[in-house]
């Protein structure tokens, strides 16, 4: 998605450039400008991209679309042209721009006297939309090109082997410019002795599909119950979301069981429902990794003296590292090493073994816990114990914002306990969150700080994250239950 935002990009600086020489051409009779100074501002390309590059992800466009057909993408494509065009004309209107101003000229086009304004903006408004449409078409086809040669694949699983579940199957197979393979089907009967169906391997039954989603874990799931099993979508919906994956619906004519709020979409003739899908993929992923890099050098920058006091005092206070390694996990489900400022007395085994844990430490930190130092007591209270999270962020681990990152023991525990849990893994795991600045920290509802979690993910926005990082500034740092 960042190859098709930075040409997105170029092509509608592209097309304002082409407006600009029109106009140019039609009155001054010339497009090249005696001087090089204003042309990009008379070109509006610092308008035009930014607007451009916001009503084109306002339509959508820039999520998956592997499943999606180009008719559909060409009229959000047409959409977002007009809707950008629109903001454009108000922009320029309440910004009072020169290019409304008779002082170029005006020209005459089937007997209508234009001025130059009018009819650059006119020319935009044919070329940018017919330019972002070529561009596009030419992107999904090199795209087809390459996943008909085996590359760019995403690879699923159906859950279903009955007609519907073939005719899924069929039609990824026949749409090969999808991208999208069927790995392994699951039965949609409880138990089966079926091995194979379209030469493709049988894993099991649904009974048998937690320990299969464990052991073949796939890109996303097709799930393409037959009419006569429907009353089972819900429960095996419920039964997904003890995994960070995305799920599609292939409904059996009528879906009358299925939740209300989803986007519907069309392959072939045959309607997907996107159940659950991640809300950071795309130029909203691109642009919270900038943020995400940005935000941590500056902190880093802000907070080194303050680190560097922090890992001399812990040397100096108790034996062992300054630093605390331990395993927690992210984004779908990706096990990495956490560091902290080591706030506990050391233990000898978990600096050989990082990964090893005591049955004692399953479990979050008490307050007055005895294992904490009287400085780890202070770094706990204000939160620089965290500080070298900052290093995970610019590795890419974490995010700056996100749902809080736990041990894998401790996730396996709560997804069979709280429905939804999972679902957190469909963004990355964050150094500050909507829980933690509205004080779910420590010994708090995990029921409730789950509900806070839920929130943010399914609406997540850039201006979300930075609304919370505005707030982590004044409720983030020093808290009653941070302990």
């Amino acid at each position: 998605m960042t190859l098709l935002a930075a040409v997105d990009g170029l092509v509608v600086a592209g097309a304002s450039f082409g407006a600009w020489a029109l106009r140019r051409t039609l009155i001054e009779r010339t497009w090249w400008p005696e001087s090089w100074e204003h042309p990009p501002k008379e070109a509006l390309v610092f308008f035009t991209i930014p607007l451009v590059l916001l009503a084109i992800r306002w339509a959508g466009l820039y999520r998956p679309r592997r499943d999606r057909s180009l008719d559909s993408e060409i009229i959000q494509i047409l959409k977002a042209s007009v809707a950008a065009m629109l903001a454009l004309i108000a922009l320029l209107f309440i910004t009072g721009s020169s290019v409304f101003q008779q002082q170029y000229g005006t020209a005459t086009i089937a007997g209508l006297e234009l001025d130059a304004g009018r009819l650059q903006l006119g020319a935009l408004g044919v070329i940018l939309p017919a330019a972002l449409v070529l561009w596009r078409i030419a992107f999904r086809v090199g795209l087809r090109l390459m996943r008909r040669r085996g590359w760019n694949l995403r690879h699923v699983g159906v859950i279903g082997v009955g007609r519907l579940g073939q005719i899924v199957a069929r039609t990824l197979e026949r749409n090969s410019w999808t991208g999208i393979r069927v790995s392994y089907f699951v039965s949609h009967q409880d138990t089966t002795r079926r091995e194979t169906c379209l030469d493709r391997p049988i894993l099991g039954g649904l009974d048998d599909l937690e320990s299969i989603l464990e052991t073949n874990k796939p890109d996303a799931i097709y799930l393409a119950l037959p009419s006569s099993r429907a009353n089972l979508i819900q429960p095996v919906l419920t039964r997904l979301e003890k995994f960070p994956v995305d799920v599609r619906i292939v409904p059996d004519v009528t879906p009358r069981h299925l939740p209300q709020s989803m986007a519907v979409s069309e392959l072939d003739g045959m309607p997907v429902l996107s159940y659950r899908e991640n809300p950071t993929q795309g130029v909203g992923g691109i642009s919270k990794r900038i943020l995400d890099i940005l935000g941590a050098l500056v902190a880093i920058a802000i907070f080194s003296p303050i680190m560097a006091i922090t890992f001399l005092l812990i040397r100096l206070t108790s034996p062992g590292p300054a630093l605390f390694r331990q395993q927690r996990v992210s984004l779908g489900g990706q096990v990495f090493n956490i560091y902290k400022f080591r706030t506990m007395h050391h233990v000898e085994d978990e600096t050989a073994d990082p990964t090893k844990t005591r049955p004692s430490q399953v479990g979050w930190t008490e307050r007055d816990d005895p294992r904490i130092t009287p400085l780890g007591r202070l770094l706990r209270k204000t939160s620089l114990d965290e500080l070298p999270q900052l290093f995970n962020v610019l590795r890419g681990d974490m995010s700056l914002v996100g749902p809080r990152p736990e041990r894998p023991e401790l996730i396996e525990r709560f997804r069979e306990d709280w429905r939804g849990y999972m679902l957190r893994q469909h963004v990355k795991a964050g150094i500050t969150g909507w829980a933690q600045v509205n004080g779910l920290r420590g010994q708090t509802s995990l029921k409730k700080r789950l509900q806070y979690d839920l929130f943010y993910v399914r609406h997540w926005s850039l201006g979300f994250d930075l609304r919370i990082l505005w707030l982590t500034l004044f409720r983030g740092f020093v808290h009653r239950n941070a302990h």
